[in-house]
C-alpha cells in the first residue's frame, strides 16, 4: 500500500468509528422497518456497483445512487450501507483491497455527506416543496457528485502515480459528461417514488414541511 492509501484507510476507520459511535443501535434492532431499509439499501446499492464498464483498471465507470441513499436513510446509515456495499463488490474482485479507504472516502462519504449539507441548506434556507426536494436535494447532487467522485479519484490516481493525467482525461474524465443526466435521473426518480408511495421510508421527507407547508 501507498502512503496515500494508507493515509485514506485510516480516514475511513475514523470516520466509521465517529458514526458508530453515534447511531443508536438498540432503535435499529427493535425496528425490523429501519432493518429492511438499510440492509435491503446496501445490498440494491452492491447489485448496481457491480455492472461497471472501464478499460484500465481502477477507472471503472458505473452510477453511484448515493444521493437517493443519503436522503432515505440519512447520513449515518446511509455510510454504513454505502461501506457495506463497498466492502461486497471489493470482496468479489470489482475494486481493490489496498483502495478501500480511498473508494470509501472518494465513492462513498464525499458524495453521501455533501448530499447531507445540500439538503441542509436548501431545507433552511429555499422554500419548502415537491420540486425543490426532488431537484435540489437528488436530482443536482446525484448529477453534481458522480463528476466530483470521478475527478477525485482520478486525480488520485496522477497524484499516486498509478497513470499519468493523459489516460485519466481520454479514458475516465472524459465520461463524466455521459453520466451527469443518468446520475441525476436515477436519483431524483428513486426519490419522486418514494415520496409518492413510501413517504414514511425517507428519513429527510415529512409531510407537514413538504405538502402541509408548516
Amino acid at each position: 500500500m501507498t502512503m496515500l492509501q494508507v493515509i485514506a484507510a485510516l480516514g475511513l476507520l475514523a470516520l466509521l468509528a465517529s458514526v458508530v459511535k453515534h447511531i443508536e443501535f438498540t432503535q435499529l434492532r427493535s425496528s425490523k422497518l429501519q432493518q429492511h431499509l438499510v440492509f435491503g439499501a446496501a445490498a440494491s446499492v452492491f447489485v448496481l456497483w457491480i455492472f461497471r464498464a472501464g478499460i484500465y483498471e481502477g477507472l471503472d465507470v458505473h452510477f453511484l445512487w448515493l444521493s437517493a441513499l443519503a436522503l432515505t436513510l440519512g447520513v449515518r446509515f446511509a455510510l454504513l450501507a454505502g461501506t457495506a456495499a463497498l466492502l461486497g463488490v471489493t470482496a468479489l474482485g470489482y475494486e481493490q483491497w489496498q483502495m478501500l479507504g480511498v473508494n470509501g472516502l472518494l465513492g462513498v462519504a464525499v458524495p453521501i455527506v455533501i448530499t447531507h449539507l445540500i439538503y441542509n441548506i436548501s431545507f433552511h434556507r429555499l422554500p419548502r416543496n415537491l420540486f425543490l426536494y426532488i431537484f435540489v436535494c437528488a436530482f443536482i447532487p446525484g448529477a453534481a457528485l458522480i463528476a466530483l467522485k470521478m475527478f477525485l479519484l482520478g486525480s488520485y490516481y496522477v497524484i499516486d502515480g498509478t497513470y499519468d493525467w493523459l489516460t485519466v482525461k481520454d479514458n475516465f474524465l472524459i465520461l463524466i459528461p455521459l453520466m451527469l443526466f443518468p446520475e441525476g435521473m436515477l436519483n431524483g426518480m428513486t426519490m419522486t417514488l418514494l415520496i409518492i408511495y413510501k413517504p414514511h421510508w425517507v428519513y429527510t421527507f415529512h409531510d407537514k414541511f413538504y405538502i402541509d407547508g408548516k
